[in-house]
């Protein structure tokens, strides 16, 4: 008996050292050497100060700003409670939900007669989405330009420069960072 316990722990404290502690030190060292900034969690910083990730929302609310997906989570945008709902589309909760998103769109720019961009009433599968479909952004591009004393224009323009064309032309599909759109329009106005 103990000749076969003792290579089974052997064997199993060498495999645990090496794929549980060496191993994922490794590639952890490998890709912050290849890819520092997304190893870094492709943090997005202002004047030196850290304002977000490129992949995780943010709860913007402001009339001035272009808001994001909601958020699934129980803390909005808490990504250590990353998921979605998991209630179906005929959920009655769920259809409350969605409606009282749209009534809030539609209260915050009452002139805005477009139906509303699904993206902007349903939350995505982990509830942290940063992007939103160019036309969810242009859709909120009257309520921000109204809000800021920009013109229409110049707010459209904007949000054309931030889209994000699919990866090689097929892979997903063209999306906006609401975080990036908020700093470029700050950065538009000297904020």
């Amino acid at each position: 008996m103990n000749a076969q316990v003792r290579p089974a722990i052997v064997s199993f404290l060498t495999l645990t050292a090496l794929t549980g502690l060496a191993y994922p030190i490794l590639l952890g060292c490998l890709a912050r050497m290849a890819f520092p900034e997304q190893a870094g969690g492709s943090l997005i910083r202002r004047n030196g100060r850290v304002v977000g990730s490129m992949h995780i929302g943010q709860a913007f609310s402001g009339p001035g700003d272009f808001w994001g997906r909601p958020s699934a989570t129980t803390t909005p945008y808490d990504a250590a409670n990353s998921g979605a709902s998991n209630l179906s589309p005929g959920n009655p909760e769920w259809l409350k939900s969605v409606a009282a998103r749209a009534a809030a769109l539609q209260a915050a720019d009452p002139e805005q007669p477009g139906p509303i961009p699904v993206d902007l009433v349903t939350a995505s599968g982990s509830g942290l989405d940063p992007d939103i479909s160019p036309e969810a952004a242009a859709y909120q591009a009257h309520r921000v330009a109204k809000a800021r004393g920009l013109g229409l224009a110049q707010v459209q323009a904007l949000v054309a420069g931030q889209i994000d064309r699919p990866q090689l032309a097929v892979l997903g599909e063209a999306r906006v960072n609401v975080l990036k759109l908020n700093l470029a329009l700050d950065a538009m106005q000297g904020k």
